[in-house]
C-alpha cells in the first residue's frame, strides 16, 4: 500500500530523499548600500597596532570604492575588526578623511587588501570619491601615437 504523507519540518529545513539538511541560522547578508566602482586612488590608512601598541602610518592604493568603504591594497594590513583612519589623498595632502573599521583581510604577499567600512560615511566622502569614480565620469589618458 502506498501512503502520501505530510511532512512538516523546520522553515530552514530542505529535504534530499532519506536525508534533511540544515541551513545555517547564522549568515551574513550583503550590507553594500550602492555599486562599488573599479578605481585606484591613492589612500593612507593610519591605527594602532593592537600588539605592539605601535602607531602604523601605511600609503596604499584603493581597488574599488563604494558609497560607505573601499578595498584598499596596503603592505601592512592592520587587524579585522579594528579601526583606522583613512585618508583619500590629492597631491600629497588629504582630500577626505574617515573613520573605517576592518571587515576582512586577504593576506596575498602579491597584493595584501583590506576590505574597510566607513564608520561615519559621509556626503563628502560619496561626493569627492565614490560617485567621481563612476566609470562614465572617470577621465582616461590615452597615448596615441601618429603613424
Amino acid at each position: 500500500m502506498n501512503e502520501s504523507r505530510l511532512l512538516l519540518l523546520h522553515p530552514s529545513a530542505f529535504i534530499i530523499p532519506r536525508r534533511v539538511y540544515f541551513m545555517s541560522q547564522h549568515y551574513t547578508t550583503e550590507q553594500r548600500t550602492g555599486p562599488r566602482y573599479v578605481i585606484s586612488l591613492p589612500v593612507r590608512a593610519e591605527w594602532d597596532d593592537g600588539a605592539s601598541g605601535e602607531h602604523v602610518i601605511v600609503d596604499g592604493q584603493t581597488e574599488n570604492v563604494g558609497p560607505t568603504g573601499a578595498l584598499v591594497h596596503l603592505e601592512q594590513l592592520p587587524d579585522v575588526g579594528s579601526r583606522v583612519q583613512l585618508a583619500v589623498m590629492r597631491e600629497g595632502a588629504p582630500k577626505v578623511s574617515a573613520v573605517a573599521e576592518v571587515l576582512r583581510i586577504e593576506r596575498n604577499p602579491a597584493q595584501p587588501l583590506a576590505a574597510l567600512q566607513l564608520m561615519n560615511a559621509s556626503d563628502e566622502w560619496r561626493g569627492l570619491v565614490w560617485e567621481p569614480s563612476a566609470p562614465h565620469l572617470q577621465h582616461y589618458e590615452y597615448d596615441i601615437e601618429d603613424d
